[in-house]
């Protein structure tokens, strides 16, 4: 079963029932709460906003956003009230609103909140490329500057949760760098051969995991035979966890504005699905970001309580 498409996971969120709570953090955001509204509407979440409610209100008339549907929780610390909010069940994810990372992050870890389940966390990202009928996902993208080896692992770790979340029984992952060799020189190819030692002696889980393998090798099956390298997942990675933030930023970006795409994040590693994607993002990218965290969230065992 390959990774799903933004059209098939909106329809299974318009399909679900009941409604999922979502706790946007910092709800003064006009595309956080255009797509809150737009969810809504749908029938896939109830949708709860934490922070000043005065500025709240204030945006969403600029938006032209009903707030009737929403719960505004008054709150000095919105990602802290956020986090609260699932830690008592009343949402089961949650979404970065108008805060920045650093205090998501601490709220993700605060153990008032039960929602730490390792020492990363980290972003991924699904990439649809609609005129190829590729699908893959990203990792991470968004919060750790320079991994450690552990570090990596638990990034691999949460990766493959997210893909088989997807339905992917059996993930396909290249830990990509910018040679396919390994070199002492390059530390992140020491890395990556101890990485895929780990996953050959079943640490990960089911999980087909190659590396060290450049972009192109790991996206074209061409590149593979061109460069004579061979395997399951050349030309046909599922997901790729990169080196460090910058060779995953920087790529993603890239993607995102000269490809013909679409995409969606969430920040994988703590308690439930958060959504989690840049300020400048549109309201489709948040909306698939938010059918993303929603087939997440279904998939998921139901948590304990804290």
């Amino acid at each position: 079963m390959p990774l799903p498409g933004f059209a098939e996971l909106i329809q299974r969120a318009s399909q679900q029932q009941p409604r999922i709570g979502v706790a946007a953090a910092g709800g003064a955001d006009v595309t956080v709460l255009q797509a809150l509204a737009i969810a809504a509407q749908r029938g896939w979440v109830r949708p709860l906003v934490t922070g000043d409610p005065d500025a709240i209100a204030r945006v969403a008339r600029q938006a032209e956003v009903d707030l009737a549907p929403f719960e505004v929780v008054p709150s000095a610390e919105p990602a802290e009230t956020a986090a609260e909010q699932i830690s008592q069940g009343r949402a089961a994810i949650l979404m970065k609103g108008q805060i920045d990372t650093p205090s998501l992050v601490r709220a993700l870890f605060d153990p008032r909140y039960g929602l730490r389940r390792g020492k990363t966390i980290c972003q991924v990202v699904l990439m649809e490329i609609l005129d190829q009928e590729r699908r893959f996902l990203l990792a991470d993208t968004g919060v750790t500057i320079r991994p450690t080896l552990k570090q990596k692992g638990e990034i691999l770790r949460y990766t493959l949760g997210v893909a088989r979340g997807l339905g992917l029984a059996v993930p396909q992952v290249a830990l990509v760098a910018a040679t396919e060799k390994f070199n002492p020189a390059m530390p992140e190819t020491v890395d990556i051969v101890e990485l895929c030692r780990q996953a050959a002696a079943g640490d990960f889980g089911p999980a087909r995991v190659r590396g060290p393998l450049s972009f192109d090798v790991a996206y074209t099956a061409d590149a593979g035979e061109k460069k004579q390298i061979a395997g399951e997942v050349v030309g046909a990675a599922e997901a790729l966890v990169f080196p460090d933030l910058l060779s995953a930023n920087l790529t993603v970006k890239a993607i995102m504005y000269t490809a013909r795409c679409q995409f969606g994040g969430v920040l994988a590693g703590a308690g439930c699905p958060v959504v989690f994607m840049s300020r400048s993002d549109t309201v489709e990218t948040r909306l698939n970001s938010l059918a993303l965290a929603l087939a997440l969230a279904q998939s998921a065992p139901p948590a304990a309580n804290p």
